[in-house]
């Protein structure tokens, strides 16, 4: 059963007032209350492990994970996506530094005569050049640059989280295949042993036949049975053959690198679930800090379109040379230079500010349902894994039960049989039972160990984000 520590994250996204701002250009959404802000990078629990696919103790399954970690498509995707957001932090921190530009222009041109300039320049062809070192720099006194680069620092720890989302998502599923691999493997062998045991039961009806004790109706009904176990077969083999094909796709190989590989269910251990699994383990989730994250950015993202309404102040500064003709370009007479603070203050912008300011603002609402949305649906996840995973375990228990008593029916007519007391039918059908609790049996297992992948997942997959990391809560402003 799921123990939740009280605890309470508010992400409350009302801005104070900015300039030109009313409130109605500020966000109204916020965030549900959960532990999973509040204690995210709790680790005293230590379940799941960080590399919790080798506690199923199967070095082969242990090896796909790994290679699939190593290079799948999926994860050089999000690989990709957290170097571009490296870069745009780096664009958006160059913002805070003085910008410095050089220009150099010479142009060979003929001064018309008709112009300003007197003889014996005008009429002639003279070399007008120019050179030039400017610098800039933004002072950043309402803290523009510095949102700026918050909200891009944001969408890279965002993109850093969903990097490694995308791992345990893919251990999960890559453990998922091979379960369901194993579990096709098994179901297979089990089709194979029925197949067999029909053909034993067409053999008896034909001696019966012989015997005269059983009629066409008895043959028939047997030799259904028989193309019906062919086409089961078959069809488990494709299923086979596409769950290889699935396994090998997800660790990164050609359809027919797994082609030899048949995975046994039996060996692979099960992890038994902890006393209680607190609700701050939620807080492991990489995809729900993304999206703490994401909040965070859009916020900073409405600090800077506030930060629009108040004057930009800036120092530049210049110097160079400039002159008509070659031979005065670089004499000290030809030198220019000058400095001196730059302002520039909105005053009537169309309207422009304002709207981009709820744009902003409406995206910070965007950001925190898509988190609450991300929190509902990661707690509807763990309980219908728990609750999934104690019912399985109620159902091998009652299966087990089911499963000795067919073996101990099976032996009893084997005695029987062998007895002269009954005959070789009532054996058959008491093996079709035994095949059956076996099938069972397989796909219990099967769903157990893929509900401890969901569950595992659901709680995030043993990652913990560093305290560095994780978004501080955001107080109501």
């Amino acid at each position: 059963m799921i123990r939740f520590k009280p605890a309470a994250a508010a992400l409350a996204a009302a801005l104070a007032a900015a300039g030109c701002a009313s409130p109605g250009d500020l966000p109204a959404a916020h965030t549900l209350a959960s532990a999973s802000a509040a204690g995210a990078n709790d680790t005293a629990t230590p379940w799941p492990a960080e590399r919790w696919w080798t506690g199923f103790g199967d070095t082969r399954l242990d090896g796909l994970v790994e290679r699939a970690l190593a290079g799948q498509p999926s994860l050089l995707v999000a690989a990709a996506r957290l170097r571009q957001a490296d870069a745009a932090v780096g664009v958006a921190a160059a913002g805070r530094l003085p910008q410095v530009q050089g220009t150099l222009d010479m142009t060979r041109q003929r001064f018309t005569e008709n112009g300003p300039y007197p003889p014996p320049l005008a009429g002639s062809y003279e070399w007008n050049n120019g050179v030039q070192i400017g610098a800039s720099w933004e002072l950043d006194l309402f803290g523009r640059e510095r949102a700026t680069i918050a909200a891009a620092l944001g969408q890279r720890r965002a993109a850093e989280a969903e990097l490694q989302a995308a791992r345990v998502l893919l251990a999960a599923n890559v453990v998922t295949a091979y379960v369901n691999l194993g579990r096709l493997a098994e179901s297979r062998e089990v089709a194979r042993q029925s197949l067999a045991q029909r053909e034993q039961i067409l053999a008896l009806v034909r001696q019966r036949i012989a015997a005269g004790l059983d009629t066409t109706v008895e043959l028939r009904q047997a030799e259904g049975l028989i193309a019906q176990s062919r086409v089961e077969l078959e069809a488990l083999e494709e299923s086979t053959a596409r769950a290889r094909h699935a396994l090998a796709e997800l660790t990164g190989q050609g359809p027919g690198a797994l082609d030899g590989l048949t995975p046994a269910l039996a060996p692979l251990r099960s992890t038994p679930l902890p006393a209680g699994l607190p609700a701050d383990l939620l807080g492991r989730r990489a995809d729900l800090v993304a999206q703490r994250w994401r909040v965070e950015s859009a916020m900073r993202e409405v600090d800077a379109a506030r930060a629009l309404f108040y004057p930009n102040v800036s120092l530049t500064a210049f110097a160079g040379f400039s002159s008509l003709g070659l031979d005065e370009f670089v004499k000290a007479g030809s030198r220019n230079l000058g400095v001196g603070p730059a302002l520039s203050l909105p005053i009537f912008e169309g309207g422009r500010l304002r709207a981009n300011l709820g744009a902003r603002a409406a995206e910070v609402d965007a950001a925190v349902e898509g988190y609450n949305g991300a929190l509902l649906r990661a707690l509807r996840e763990v309980a219908d894994e728990v609750a999934g995973l104690q019912s399985l375990e109620r159902q091998q228990r009652a299966q087990a039960e089911a499963g000795a008593a067919a073996d101990a029916a099976y032996a009893l007519a084997i005695q029987r049989y062998q007895a002269g007391l009954g005959n070789f039918l009532t054996v058959l059908s008491a093996q079709t039972n035994v095949l059956a609790q076996s099938r069972a049996a397989t796909e219990l297992k099967a769903r157990h160990l893929a509900s401890e992948v969901a569950l595992t997942r659901a709680l995030g997959g043993g990652w913990a984000a560093a305290a560095d990391t994780l978004p501080a809560p955001v107080a109501t402003r």
